[in-house]
């Protein structure tokens, strides 16, 4: 039930990244998910290791450093996702 579970927040952590990302992402929405729950991972891993990672309540603090985490591997996934493919997500006159 965790790895359900785990997928699910990558999902939603993944979108969300996106739409935060200015632009439009070319990545396809398994890569989306992916990058999502390794946000979270190193989101829980900052949280961690900044002393946060359990406290009373909401973990709001923690949430946010796997939202941070989230756009930053999902931005840095877009940029390897185009490098890789050639720029193929884009149409031909943004090539131009």
């Amino acid at each position: 039930m965790s790895w359900l579970w785990a997928i699910i927040v990558g999902l939603v952590l993944g979108l969300i990244a996106r739409a935060v990302i200015p632009g439009k992402q070319h990545i396809p929405l398994w890569l989306t998910t992916l990058c999502g729950i390794l946000g979270s991972i190193l989101g829980n891993a900052v949280a961690s290791w900044i002393g946060v990672a359990n406290t009373k309540g909401i973990d709001w603090t923690r949430h946010v450093l796997q939202l941070i985490g989230a756009i930053l591997v999902v931005f840095v996934a877009d940029m390897i996702w185009n490098a890789v493919r050639g720029g193929k997500g884009k149409s031909a006159r943004q090539r131009a």
